[in-house]
């Protein structure tokens, strides 16, 4: 669950509270229950009112206090539940994500001008921070359950699934990407991988790490131009190298 939506919940349920505390207490001045009401007995019946509890100890007599209690307890019900459901159904379906790595039709509907990361390696990882720093619509691709939910403790929307088969990878819309970055450690599930994108990947660009100077030869054969093959690995050394010897 991402940090905005915990706070707004929070938020939420500190405007109920205030809300059940400061109707209670002005009702209660006024004679709207049965006893006199003070700041922590108000506090107290919003509290039990709301988790239905209702011990009766107070109870409202004027017509506006019944009024205000009937609209306390289905407000705050309603809210209550709104937020167990949320929080509920959203663990339910990271979970299915992870066990199953589906993405939910609903989810398919919103991929657009999204960034495709297949992979977890260095590259990616990194790239992930930074997209995610900046707000910027993406998604991670990997085969290793226990780095899925890794990325989606981060905040992060991960997802199991083959990217060397083209039915699997075609349910994340590489079509409407705007681009797919793939960094995998394996050389030929590098070269698959990119085989498979260019197949789907529409007008998205498409990035290949290569995880070594053999697999970065065949992946620029492989791309006919319609990829871009980096080294890191030789970039690193062509930059020290270059740093040394000025």
């Amino acid at each position: 669950m991402k940090r905005t939506e915990i706070i707004i919940y929070i938020f939420v349920i500190i405007l109920l509270l205030a809300f059940g505390v400061a109707g209670t207490y002005t009702l209660g001045q006024r004679g709207g229950f049965n006893t006199s009401i003070s700041l922590l007995d108000a506090a107290f019946f919003t509290i039990v009112t709301i988790s239905t509890v209702g011990y009766g100890n107070i109870y409202p007599v004027s017509d506006s206090a019944k009024i205000f209690t009937m609209t306390l307890i289905i407000i705050g019900i309603g809210i209550f539940f709104s937020i167990i459901v949320a929080i509920s159904s959203e663990f339910m379906n990271d979970r299915i994500q992870i066990f199953t790595g589906r993405v939910s039709s609903f989810e398919k509907r919103g991929l657009s001008k999204h960034v495709i990361l297949i992979g977890s390696g260095a590259t990616n990882t990194y790239l992930a921070e930074k997209l995610y720093e900046r707000k910027e619509r993406f998604i991670i691709i990997t085969s290793e359950q226990e780095t899925a939910e890794h990325m989606k403790k981060l905040g992060y929307k991960a997802y199991i699934a083959d990217a060397t088969s083209d039915i699997e990878l075609a349910e994340f819309a590489p079509n409407k990407a705007k681009a797919i970055i793939i960094d995998v450690k394996d050389s030929s599930r590098a070269i698959y991988s990119l085989l498979v994108a260019k197949e789907l990947a529409g007008s998205a660009k498409i990035v290949v790490v290569a995880p070594s100077k053999d697999a970065e030869h065949h992946l620029r054969n492989i791309a006919s131009g319609k990829a871009t093959i980096i080294n890191p690995a030789d970039i690193a050394a062509s930059s020290i190298s270059d740093s040394i010897f000025k």
